[in-house]
């Protein structure tokens, strides 16, 4: 059984700094693509970042240089470590695990969310 487990959310006041972790279980973690999104109340679920099996990262635009994802493959864990948090990056986070075997064969998971709040 898969599970992605998230952690490390709650409330911090701005530019303060969150760590969330996502524990992967039943899952070949290193083949994996690990990704960070976020959603917001009314809006769409966006990417915050994600990090390939080969340890290349990307990060939505508005998160470049506070956030900053990384994994480790021996303990089945990402993380993205979030910095000079805004109000605005308050949202359920929702760690996610992808991997395209081929054009017709793809398996993708996804956690239960962390809620995380920035207050003013």
């Amino acid at each position: 059984q898969v599970q992605l487990v998230e952690s490390g959310g709650g409330l911090v006041q701005a530019g303060g700094s969150l760590r969330l972790s996502c524990a992967a279980t039943g899952i070949r973690f290193s083949f994996y693509t690990m990704g960070w999104y976020r959603q917001a109340p009314g809006k769409q679920r966006e990417l915050v970042a994600r990090i390939t099996s080969g340890g290349i990262t990307t990060y939505a635009d508005v998160m470049k240089g506070r956030f900053t994802i990384s994994r480790d493959n021996a303990k089945n864990t990402v993380y993205l470590q979030m910095n000079s948090l805004k109000p605005e990056d308050t949202a359920v986070y929702y760690c996610n695990a992808n991997w395209i075997i081929s054009a017709t064969v793809m398996y993708d998971y996804w956690g239960q969310g962390t809620q995380v709040t920035v207050s003013s």
